[in-house]
């Protein structure tokens, strides 16, 4: 998990309007492809969008809800389900996805970078 702490820029990547509410898209932040999620109108959460199971670039396709009150997005390819928060997958605990720092500013969405 990336923290704010060892932020050193931001990058837009899209405005908050490219995202329908509870869906995901995908942006290449340094390199890496980066699921962005927006849960409700205005929660934003972002993980690698490398699906371990299925070992393909889907996550920010998945299917976006919540699990005891915890958001997350279940793959659209075997349908494990991760925390939005953490990345954990609740199916597998051992199987852990990357989170990123992600925040709006103004109607702008940015990830946190680390270069």
């Amino acid at each position: 998990m990336h923290s704010l702490s060892t932020v050193k820029s931001w990058l837009t990547v899209c405005t908050l309007d490219d995202i329908a509410p509870n869906t995901g898209v995908c942006a290449l932040v340094e390199g890496q492809q980066v699921a962005i999620f927006r849960v409700g109108e205005d929660e934003l959460y972002a993980i690698d969008n490398f699906d371990p199971f299925s070992n393909a670039y889907v996550l920010a396709r998945g299917i976006v809800g919540d699990r005891g009150g915890i958001p997350k997005v279940a793959s659209p390819i075997y349908k494990q389900n991760f925390n939005l928060r953490t990345g954990e997958c609740f199916d597998d605990p051992s199987v852990t996805v990357k989170t990123f720092a992600v925040q709006r500013v103004d109607h702008q969405v940015q990830i946190g970078c680390h270069e």
